[in-house]
């Protein structure tokens, strides 16, 4: 079974019963982090982590599919994951109000599903 990362509680309460939700912290960055993690691990991504078009600062949610299946270190995920952790990192997040986290949800929820509904007919 895949592994979801997120810290958007829509994410998780969508997907749970199809993918193994990983829930990683509260701040984009720790996503980022909890991925690189699996991609080290033999994980490989299979959504890319800077898809929607949102500057990582832009938004506080976050969410990742990577591969269940553990196997040889993807050189292309590593160095992809990489690169997103710097960025990430040098992006310091917007104090953004509460007021809009449920719409920073749903943006999120919206990116996430137009890549598993691809990763799940290309299967």
């Amino acid at each position: 079974m895949d592994i979801l990362v997120t810290n958007n509680p829509l994410v998780e309460a969508q997907y749970r019963n199809m993918f193994r939700v990983e829930t990683a912290g509260s701040s984009m960055l720790e996503v980022f982090v909890r991925v690189r993690d699996f991609v080290h691990g033999g994980h490989s991504l299979l959504t890319h982590p800077l898809t929607g078009g949102l500057k990582p600062g832009d938004t506080p949610y976050k969410s990742i599919l990577v591969s269940g299946d553990r196997g040889k270190i993807d050189e292309q995920s590593v160095r992809i994951i990489e690169d997103c952790v710097l960025k990430v990192r040098e992006s310091p997040p917007r104090n953004i109000p509460e007021r809009y986290h449920s719409d920073m949800q749903t943006v999120d929820l919206s990116i996430i599903r137009a890549a598993l509904d691809k990763h799940l007919k290309s299967q």
